[in-house]
C-alpha cells in the first residue's frame, strides 16, 4: 500500500488523519508523512491499514523475494473463497474485512485476505490443481484486474509461466468484455450473482488486454498444462485436437472455455 492508496482508502473510509492513525496506532504525522510517500508502510502496518480501511486486497504487501512455493488445492480454495470467489462461497470463508467483492457474509470463519497477484500466481505454480480451483483463476484476474500486473508478468517470467497466466489473462478480458456488452444493453448474464457496468468493465478490459500483450512477447513454444501435469498420454493426444482455439495459442493442453465458467460470469 502506497501512500496515494492510504490516502484515498481512508477517505473513501470517510476518516481524518487522527481517527486513523489512532486505529492504526500510529501519530498523525507519521501518517500525514506516508500519505505524502515520505515514509513506506511496514508490511505489518500495511496489512493493517487494509483490513481496517476496508481497502482492495490488492493494496496488501506481496512478497518482495517474489513467488512462494505452489500452493495446494486446499489452501487455493480457502483463498479464493476469502477473496469473494463465488464458486467457494460454501466453504464458510469470508472476507477479514469488506471493501471487495462477497463481503458480508457473516461467516464466523472470517480468513485474512492475501493480495490477488499471490494467490494467481502460486496457483498457477501448482502441477496438479482441483479443476474447480483452476476455474476460479479467470475470475480472479478479472474481479481484481487492478492487481500489480508488473510484479505478476516478472514473476511468471521467472518460472515459465508466462503462457498460464496469458491463457488465464485472455479468458478474463474475454469474460469481462461479454460481461461488460451486457450491461451496456441491459442484457442479463446468466449466472450472474453481481452486475458490472462499462464504467468500471472497459478499463479492467483494456488492462487485462495490454498485460495479455505484454505476455504475449515472452509466449513460450514448448507444450505446457494448466495445472494438470498428471494428464495421461491419451488425455494430452485428446486435448491437442479438442482445445479451444485460445489454449491453443498459448500452447497449453486445456479443454476450460470461457462459456463453461459459471462462477466467471459476475
Amino acid at each position: 500500500m502506497n501512500g496515494e492508496e492510504l490516502r484515498e482508502a481512508r477517505r473513501r473510509a470517510g476518516w481524518t488523519q487522527e481517527e486513523t492513525a489512532g486505529r492504526l496506532g500510529v501519530t498523525q504525522a507519521y501518517l500525514s508523512m506516508a500519505e505524502r510517500g515520505r515514509r513506506v508502510l511496514p508490511a505489518g502496518l500495511a496489512r493493517k491499514a487494509v483490513e481496517v480501511l476496508r481497502a482492495s486486497p490488492t493494496a496488501l504487501p506481496l512478497r518482495e523475494e517474489g513467488v512462494s512455493a505452489p500452493s495446494d488445492s486446499d489452501k487455493l480454495r480457502a483463498e479464493l473463497a476469502a477473496l469473494g470467489y463465488p464458486g467457494f462461497a460454501h466453504t464458510g470463508f469470508a472476507h477479514a474485512a469488506a471493501g471487495g467483492p462477497g463481503s458480508g457474509s457473516g461467516s464466523g470463519r472470517a480468513r485474512a485476505r492475501r493480495n490477488p497477484a499471490e494467490v494467481l500466481l502460486n496457483a498457477l505454480r501448482g502441477a496438479d490443481l482441483d479443476t474447480r480451483v483452476v476455474e476460479g483463476l479467470p475470475w480472479l484476474a478479472w474481479q481484481y484486474a487492478d492487481l500489480d500486473w508488473d510484479w505478476a508478468v516478472r514473476n511468471a517470467k521467472l518460472h515459465d509461466l508466462q503462457n498460464r497466466l496469458g491463457f488465464v489473462t485472455t479468458l478474463a478480458q474475454r469474460m469481462g468484455s461479454a460481461q461488460t456488452a451486457a450491461s451496456a444493453t441491459g442484457g442479463p448474464t446468466a449466472g450472474s450473482a453481481t452486475t458490472d457496468n462499462s464504467a468500471t468493465g472497459e478499463p479492467r478490459t483494456r488492462k487485462l488486454k495490454e498485460y495479455a500483450g505484454v505476455l504475449e512477447r515472452s509466449r513460450l513454444v514448448k507444450e505446457d498444462t494448466l495445472c494438470q501435469d498428471s494428464l495421461t498420454e491419451a488425455e494430452r493426444k485428446w486435448l491437442r485436437v479438442n482445445r479451444p482455439a485460445e489454449a491453443a495459442h498459448w500452447n497449453l493442453l486445456t479443454d476450460m472455455r470461457v462459456e463453461n465458467l459459471v462462477h466467471g460470469r459476475n
